[in-house]
């Protein structure tokens, strides 16, 4: 979750803009999720949304602090319904069988499931003025949905790259216990960070099109390519 939103803030970098004081859907209310608004809030953002598969809570006050602990409580007593949030904050709104994609934000982070954000959806987000979109899940937009939002030159990162941080992490762990040495969560925080701007600076680099707009998709789906070439060619294989 901290990965993906470290590519967000990149991403809107890259437009001159910040986190800072933006509005942000996101689904779900499990690990990914929780590790998003924790880092989105860290940056000065404000979390909106949290779904379950009864539909979603839309909390205008924000989903900080406490709230986001009781997140993870709801999921530890295996409660998967959003509607539950109401129990300790009633002053939240429950959108019975909605998806939160339909609540006008700046930023949508997908962090559910697959194909949980769709055409109509993306015609939503868009409708409301998103400027960006950030896959935290394992391939959460239909392809009809990632077509609207790079025809209207929305942000969008996909997955591959976006939601690199979870194995980045892994990585760094793997680091950690080889050389027998232990990091700060600060240390393996700022590691993590710059990973990911490496990652989205990739991207940008082979996503940058003449108009100035970076689609994402080509850039990591090239930059992932040329890794790939650039070690085969090295090692002589090819």
């Amino acid at each position: 979750g901290y990965g993906v939103v470290y590519f967000t803030e990149q991403m809107l970098h890259s437009i001159g803009q910040d986190i800072k004081g933006k509005t942000v859907a996101i689904s779900g209310f499990g690990n990914v999720a929780w590790g998003v608004a924790l880092k989105v809030n860290e940056l000065g953002g404000k979390v909106v949304t949290i779904s379950g598969p009864d539909g979603y809570i839309y909390d205008q006050e924000g989903i900080s602090g406490e709230k986001i602990d009781f997140m993870l409580e709801l999921r530890a007593r295996g409660d998967n319904k959003a509607e539950a949030y109401l129990e300790k904050y009633p002053k939240a709104v429950f959108h019975k069988g909605k998806s939160p994609w339909e609540a006008k934000v700046d930023i949508a982070i997908p962090c559910a499931t697959q194909n949980e954000l769709n055409e109509q959806d993306a015609k939503n987000l868009i409708a409301n003025g998103v400027i960006c979109v950030t896959e935290a899940a394992n391939m959460p937009c239909t392809l009809e949905a990632i077509k609207l939002f790079l025809e209207n030159k929305v942000l969008f990162a996909p997955g591959k790259a976006a939601n690199a941080g979870g194995v980045a992490a892994s990585g760094l762990e793997m680091t950690q216990n080889s050389i027998r040495l232990n990091w700060t969560s600060e240390e393996v925080d700022a590691r993590l960070k710059d990973i990911m701007v490496g990652i989205h600076n990739q991207c940008k680099k082979y996503g940058a099109e003449d108009d100035g707009y970076v689609n994402y998709v080509k850039g990591a789906n090239i930059a992932g390519f040329v890794k790939v070439a650039d070690a085969m060619l090295a090692q002589g294989v090819v």
